[in-house]
């Protein structure tokens, strides 16, 4: 049983209810490149009439964990997943749709392969670049996934 958007955003309504209420959402995913998307609103808004930058964070986040499920369940391994480090550039107001893409599939799925074949826990960072209506980069995040057998 595959991984697709639909099913991630039902997972996320259950398991990530801020990032579901705040409009994020998976749109498509395969073992390569993960999209997610979340429109600027009200809901999810600064002061200064952009997007909060923690919106913008669970939507980036979301890519790059979205592809480490995803390849945790081809493994059909019991795996657990932790973002170790993260951070941040913020290069744009945020406004609109924006569109995060993670095209870094193959690092996740080296570490893990790596992990089930020593037993020892591995770590692989991982960008997601988000992009305005425009296609103008007004974010980028890069997120440390640590990865290890469970039990």
């Amino acid at each position: 049983m595959s991984i697709t958007a639909g099913k991630f955003n039902t997972f996320a309504f259950f398991k990530l209810p801020a990032a579901w209420w705040c409009g994020v959402r998976l749109k498509s995913i395969d073992s390569h490149c993960a999209i997610s998307t979340v429109r600027h609103r009200w809901i999810n808004q600064n002061p200064f009439r952009s997007m909060f930058w923690a919106v913008q964070g669970m939507a980036a986040e979301l890519c790059t964990g979205a592809l480490a499920t995803y390849h945790i369940q081809e493994s059909g391994k019991s795996i657990s997943m932790l973002v170790a480090n993260n951070n941040a550039n913020f290069s744009k107001k945020a406004t609109g749709k924006i569109t995060f893409t993670c095209e870094e599939g193959h690092l996740i799925k080296e570490a893990i392969v790596k992990t089930v074949a020593t037993g020892e826990g591995q770590t692989c960072w991982m960008r997601s670049v988000g992009l305005n209506e425009d296609g103008i980069v007004v974010s980028t995040f890069n997120f440390e996934w640590a990865v290890k057998l469970k039990g």
